[in-house]
């Protein structure tokens, strides 16, 4: 198996000891693909590129970084995915401009990093605005309507950004997020995308009530990536925000049926840990010490 790391490591995106004033020179002059050579300097492989970094780091995918980022892959025999931008987008709200302008910012990232030939997309197809609808204390019947509404919505958003890049509709990766499960899997089969599962996402109950394991069954057929990190497992009350994105062993997940399942089920896709890199290291040696036959990379 081949566990990754996503670049979007704050501490190294704007060291704290960079002064105030020399911030903004260094958002400008930030360096996305030395910043992944480091990564894979660790044993990561794959690595996840975060399209958010547009935000605040001009250049993060800019043509010279990209080329930069295609000769570590060929050097290194690196492999990547992208996270496309979801702070700031909502591809899921029925307010038309905001709708339009996500669907934008995503085709952007997507076709700045095609040359990269990511493994997968990785989409939020809805946004925080659906969030907030989702955690309403409304009438069920009421709540379905309105995810209905957003799930329409979202679907629209994925048939332009398929149309306007080309890119094969099994390269983007759909994430279970603050939305139902259930919704979210009737997208990637209406459109035949794969699937992202977020381990952390499923035990913080931010998809709804299933069961981890039924939801991994219920993701198996399309999964083509998996978000791999720890949180307390949900029963019931306010959603366990904050405690999920932890190191693995620190929360509820039974990581070695997991891995078992995995290979029982042959996946050969990316694991990526949404850890930052001390967090990710410790919990890549709980893996070698749960399951050490499964670790393709050696330890740095």
């Amino acid at each position: 198996m081949r566990f990754g790391i996503m670049t979007m490591q704050q501490n190294k995106m704007v060291p704290s000891a960079i002064p105030a004033k020399g911030i903004e020179a260094y958002l400008q002059a930030f360096d996305h693909a030395a910043l992944a050579e480091k990564l894979a300097g660790l044993g990561f492989n794959p690595l996840e590129l975060g399209g958010d970094m547009v935000l605040f780091f001009p250049n993060a995918f800019s043509p010279a970084t990209i080329e930069r980022l295609a000769a570590l892959k060929e050097e290194k025999g690196l492999s990547y995915t992208v996270h496309l931008p979801l702070w700031s987008t909502e591809p899921s709200t029925p307010l038309q401009p905001v709708r339009q302008g996500s669907v934008q910012a995503l085709v952007e990232v997507l076709k700045a990093t095609m040359p990269l030939e990511p493994e997968a997309y990785v989409l939020h197809a809805t946004g925080s605005l659906a969030a907030e609808f989702y955690n309403m204390d409304l009438p069920a019947p009421a709540l379905m309507l309105l995810m209905r509404l957003f799930q329409q919505q979202a679907g629209r958003s994925i048939a332009e950004i398929l149309a306007a890049t080309g890119v094969p509709s099994r390269q983007i990766a759909i994430e279970n997020i603050e939305f139902p499960l259930d919704l979210t899997l009737e997208l990637a089969e209406q459109f035949d995308l794969s699937i992202c599962l977020d381990t952390g996402h499923i035990l913080a109950g931010f998809s709804g009530p299933t069961p981890f394991f039924d939801a991994l069954e219920l993701c198996l057929p399309r999964l083509a990536d998996l978000h791999l990190h720890d949180c307390p497992a949900w029963e019931k009350g306010p959603r366990l925000y904050g405690q999920d994105h932890a190191p693995l062993g620190t929360g509820d997940l039974d990581v070695g049926r997991l891995l078992d399942r995995l290979d029982e089920a042959n996946y050969t896709g990316p694991i990526i840990f949404e850890l930052e890199i001390d967090e990710a290291l410790a919990s890549l040696e709980q893996v070698r010490a749960l399951r050490p036959g499964l670790v393709t990379q050696e330890a740095p």
